[in-house]
């Protein structure tokens, strides 16, 4: 996988996280809202960066699909929290394959922060420690 085909499928991937983390926030409150609301502004800036550096490589960056299917309906806030962690550990891999893929120290840079970011945010929403960050058992 290229550099730019890893980018464009960690945008692609922020894109669902965005959706995902949305419909999620909507069944949340307290402080679990304020938190999902923290964890969207971080892959909205996540999203907001990886379009710039492909745009920086003279590409056009993949477009948000319209809706996306979720894994189960979201009707409550453990199911909000089950969607996010779902997220998470989809996200995880992505970016991983970004690291492998990055031919940029920024990029792998940016590529290791989002993927322990992603681990660290599957323990903050109900995941266990996995031996390599994003493998799902």
């Amino acid at each position: 996988m290229s550099e730019l085909d890893a980018l464009q499928a960690a945008l692609a991937g922020e894109h669902a996280a965005l959706y995902g983390v949305g419909v999620a926030g909507g069944k949340l409150s307290g402080a679990r809202f304020n938190v999902a609301t923290e964890l969207f502004g971080a892959h909205r800036d996540n999203r907001d960066h990886l379009s710039a550096l492909i745009v920086a490589a003279g590409q056009t960056p993949v477009a948000a699909q319209p809706a996306y299917d979720l894994p189960q309906a979201v009707t409550n806030a453990a199911t909000a929290a089950a969607l996010i962690l779902y997220v998470e550990r989809r996200l995880a891999p992505v970016y991983g394959d970004l690291v492998e893929a990055a031919e940029q120290p920024a990029v792998r840079t940016f590529a290791i922060d989002a993927l322990l970011t992603a681990a660290t945010n599957q323990l903050t929403w109900g995941g266990t420690p996995a031996a390599l960050p994003g493998a799902v058992s």
